[in-house]
């Protein structure tokens, strides 16, 4: 058989085995300072009330301290997700019902509904087409008298060019919330990004950099902001007889709280982070040099000045110039290398996420509860065509892969630069050859629930 017959049509793989391999995040440093939590009997120090242990116990006080110190943050704040920190974010910067916050259209879903737990009105501004960040210039576009903040998101590992954001904020008296999700550890003009805006933080779910299963980090510089954090954290309105609530109006809390064994991983974790990252913008840069000789699949690299932490990695498409359609082409490459164990081992995949206005809660112009408000707003329809750049990433353009990440290694990508030219040479043999009749976007979601990627 013909080895340079695409296995999408028949032929062999460029890499049938061995698969890429998953990550393995824990190690004896975890085990054991886990250990020491078991020994100790205390799993959680916290206690919703005034008090030494209103802020936790030992691991998480330690764990704050050793984020904050290591990248010159004022104040580190734990929490159980990342969710619940963007949504202690937008307490403690004030939202309240009519209150509008700008946000990107091209991120989790949390970076958007978590200005709706106050009542307020997610704004969608569109993306910009080389960094995929939030647009300067839609902002600003979006802004209008019930703009309260701007909540940014350093999408894929890369820092918003902040600088022009700041201004904007400054020019407007909006408050800047970063949701740095996927970029622990970079930095942007020598600035740690999270709180080069005014609050902002990091997710340590189990997919991220480094992780403690489900959890969070918030950061700011801020002492009030910090205040309202830990309020917001750990059920605040305990302390209502103690503070002027005239300047604490969402005093009300809940329990974010991050547990002493989630706080021991984090700390064995954060040791380990900056390995991490040199390894992943080590394969970013040896990708791109790679992908940037092939016409029709465009790489952007960042300035040297802002960083890049490359959770995943941009790919993007051009229909035109490869000869095939977007949804062929991905499936086409990842049929010549081993089969996906988890999305961390699919070769492509397509689209990212949907733009978030096309949601159903925003379709249906859904309300939170009676404490919220309706989302029908006049300036904004939520629907297809408000945010062009976006709605072009997702349905027609966009690829990402994860594989820049430990412990992968340049041969491991080099096996899917050869799977790439290989289709790329064969493009007319698979026009001919294959007919497509799923028209689905191959997404990170399915990827994750689906073995055989083909």
């Amino acid at each position: 058989m013909n080895n340079n017959i695409p296995a999408l049509i028949g032929g062999k793989k460029t890499r049938k085995s061995p698969p890429f391999k998953n990550r393995k995040t824990m190690s004896k440093e975890e085990k054991n300072i886990v250990n020491e939590v078991m020994d100790s009997d205390i799993l959680s120090a916290f206690i919703g009330g005034p008090g030494e242990k209103f802020l936790g116990g030992e691991k998480v006080k330690s764990f704050e301290n050793k984020w904050k110190n290591k990248y010159g943050f004022k104040h580190a704040i734990s929490v159980n997700s990342w969710t619940s920190g963007l949504i202690i974010c937008c307490g403690a910067v004030g939202l309240k019902p009519g209150d509008e916050v700008i946000c990107s259209p091209y991120s989790m879903s949390a970076s958007a509904t978590s200005v709706m737990f106050y009542g307020a009105k997610p704004v969608f501004a569109d993306i910009d087409s080389k960094s995929y960040n939030i647009s300067i210039d839609s902002i600003e576009k979006n802004i209008n008298k019930n703009t309260k903040a701007i909540l940014l998101v350093h999408i894929f590992g890369q820092s918003c060019d902040m600088d022009p954001i700041l201004e904007l904020a400054k020019k407007y008296n909006l408050k800047i919330i970063e949701d740095a999700a996927q970029s622990p550890g970079i930095y942007y003009k020598n600035k740690a990004v999270g709180a080069i805006g005014d609050i902002g933080g990091f997710s340590l779910n189990f997919h991220k950099h480094i992780h403690t299963g489900e959890g969070g980090m918030i950061v700011t510089n801020d002492d009030d902001l910090a205040l309202k954090c830990q309020l917001i954290r750990n059920h605040g309105e305990n302390f209502s007889k103690k503070l002027n609530l005239k300047n604490f109006p969402n005093i009300i809390g809940g329990n974010y709280r991050l547990t002493e064994i989630q706080a021991a991983i984090g700390i064995a974790q954060l040791d380990k982070l900056d390995n991490i990252l040199q390894k992943r913008i080590k394969l970013a840069n040896f990708l791109h040099n790679q992908l940037k000789e092939i016409d029709g699949l465009d790489t952007y690299m960042p300035h040297d000045y802002i960083g890049h932490a490359y959770y995943i990695f941009p790919i993007k498409f051009n229909e035109k110039k490869i000869g095939i359609k977007r949804s062929i082409f991905v499936k086409a490459v990842n049929a010549e290398l081993p089969d996906a164990e988890g999305w961390e081992s699919v070769p492509l995949s397509e689209g990212y996420v949907e733009p978030l206005y096309l949601n159903p809660i925003y379709k249906y112009k859904l309300e939170l509860g009676k404490f919220g408000q309706d989302l029908d707003r006049p300036n904004n329809s939520y629907s297809k065509g408000d945010c062009p750049v976006t709605e072009e990433m997702y349905y027609n353009k966009m690829i990402i892969t994860p594989l820049v990440r430990e412990p992968l290694t340049e041969i491991d990508l080099m096996d899917l630069i050869i799977a790439i030219k290989k289709i790329i040479g064969n493009v007319e043999l698979i026009k001919s050859n294959y007919k497509e009749t799923d028209v689905k976007i191959f997404t990170p979601v399915d990827a994750a629930s689906s073995k055989n990627v083909r």
